[in-house]
């Protein structure tokens, strides 16, 4: 067969979740929510905690990290998706799509890592709270989140230069909301199995061993908790690794299905459904589960809100 991706002039169709819908016009409104919710939602949290410097504090840095992560990730995806929507067109050159694999994975990854180290932060938080500025000191944030980018950086680099390299003939159409790697190997006309395997166990990994320290922390931390003799301490210490944990569920949950489940149990529509979850819907969620529980993070957006309220009237008198 011919190879029609040969140069890169060549591009692929994205087949998407909105071109397989019975209601294409309702879920795109829905999906336009989404994202402006998650661009508000997302950008607030961002402001509120670089302004109010009572937050300035590692628990709510590294949540500031996953509220970019969020508006980026969710960014690669969605405008895209609407604006071939409503143009009607679902192009997308082979540079773009490389591109797009690259900064999806990019951030991603670092997500996935991100929520590992805010589950140890939540363990030093409240098993070593004597200890907690010299276990999560600035240097060790800056670590962190420094470590979270690079690892995720060169996993993402590697695997879309090595999916990328392939020879495509077997079809332009990319039944997916967007480049992703599994889905891309499908169009593949040469053997991809032993990469295909290569994915499954890095996906494996990527996922399983901060999941495992996510597991380990909170176990520690439920131990740690119950032990207490102040109810108000453990309710306080529960409310907010609840919240924490709610995001992990979200997240790691639909990534494991999309990297971890066997490629002979996805079907196209099920990997547009679980790839729009933790693409739109989990980073429109995300903010809204960490703040609505949270009373630090109300009472500083009470009072950033306060301020802007107050210079804007000043001009006025």
């Amino acid at each position: 067969m011919e190879l029609w991706n040969s140069t890169l002039g060549s591009g692929f169709i994205l087949v998407g979740i909105l071109n397989d819908s019975g209601s294409p016009e309702l879920l795109g409104a829905t999906l336009a929510g989404l994202y402006m919710l998650a661009l508000v939602s997302n950008g607030l949290l961002l402001l509120v905690i670089t302004v109010d410097v009572r937050l300035h504090v590692p628990m709510y840095l590294l949540l500031g990290q996953l509220s970019l992560l969020d508006l980026l990730f969710t960014s690669v995806v969605t405008p895209k998706a609407l604006m071939d929507f409503l143009k009607r067109e679902n192009a997308i050159s082979f540079g773009g799509c490389a591109l797009q694999m690259f900064l999806a994975l990019t951030l991603g990854g670092a997500e996935d890592l991100l929520l590992a180290f805010m589950a140890y932060d939540r363990y030093v938080a409240i098993c070593h709270p004597l200890n907690y500025m010299a276990f999560m000191r600035p240097r060790v944030c800056c670590f962190i989140v420094a470590s979270s980018w690079t690892l995720s950086t060169l996993s993402a680099l590697g695997n879309t230069v090595y999916t990328m390299h392939y020879p495509f003939c077997m079809s332009r159409e990319i039944r997916h909301l967007f480049c992703e790697v599994p889905n891309l190997l499908k169009l593949a006309c040469t053997d991809t199995s032993k990469y295909e395997l290569m994915v499954y166990v890095t996906g494996v990994t990527f996922l399983l061993l901060p999941l495992s320290i996510i597991v380990i922390s909170y176990s520690l931390i439920l131990f740690t908790v119950l032990h207490r003799p102040s109810k108000e301490g453990r309710k306080k210490a529960l409310v907010t690794c609840s919240s924490h944990l709610t995001v992990v569920g979200m997240f790691y949950g639909a990534a494991a299905l999309m990297y971890v489940l066997p490629s002979f149990l996805h079907n196209p529509k099920q990997d547009n459904i679980i790839s729009a979850f933790y693409t739109i819907v989990t980073p429109a969620l995300n903010p809204l589960i960490y703040s609505l529980r949270n009373k630090e993070v109300l009472g500083a957006l009470r009072r950033v809100l306060g301020k802007c309220m107050m210079q804007t009237d000043l001009p006025s008198r």
